[in-house]
């Protein structure tokens, strides 16, 4: 089975509108320790949520991974990597870190107890979770 991952990103850096628009990107500048051990775990058909952080503060779309992760040849350090992105589609509505955060199904996710951490696993449960509160 395919993982499901949370990827966050400053809309006013990169967007999930900017990535629709492009149709693919590579998923660069991850440098914490944490973030880039989650990372090196992404295998190709992965999902992932979008997350724009900023103003916003929520899940926006979903992604679908395209390759597994790999060395950034942009960078001299093979810890650091990237892995390549394409967008599936916009949330219906997205859903908001405060709605998350007052859901206590998400007491114990990442999302909730490290607001710094940029890539994280999403359980099964959270991910429908939050798919059924985007069509709400």
């Amino acid at each position: 089975m395919a993982g499901r991952w949370l990827l966050k990103t400053e809309p006013t850096a990169y967007s999930f509108a900017q990535l629709e628009k492009d149709g693919r990107a590579v998923w660069d500048g991850v440098k914490n320790p944490q973030a880039l051990k989650n990372l090196a775990a992404v295998q190709k058909g992965d999902e992932i949520f979008v997350y724009h952080t900023g103003d916003e503060k929520a899940v926006v779309g979903i992604a679908k991974a395209l390759s597994a992760a790999y060395s950034d040849p942009k960078q001299k350090n093979p810890a650091l990597l990237v892995f390549d992105i394409a967008p599936q589609g916009a949330l219906k509505r997205p859903v908001t870190l405060a709605e998350i955060k007052g859901d206590p199904r998400f007491a114990g996710w990442e999302l909730v107890r490290l607001p710094r951490l940029s890539v994280m696993p999403v359980p099964d449960e959270h991910w429908q979770a939050i798919e059924r509160m985007a069509k709400s």
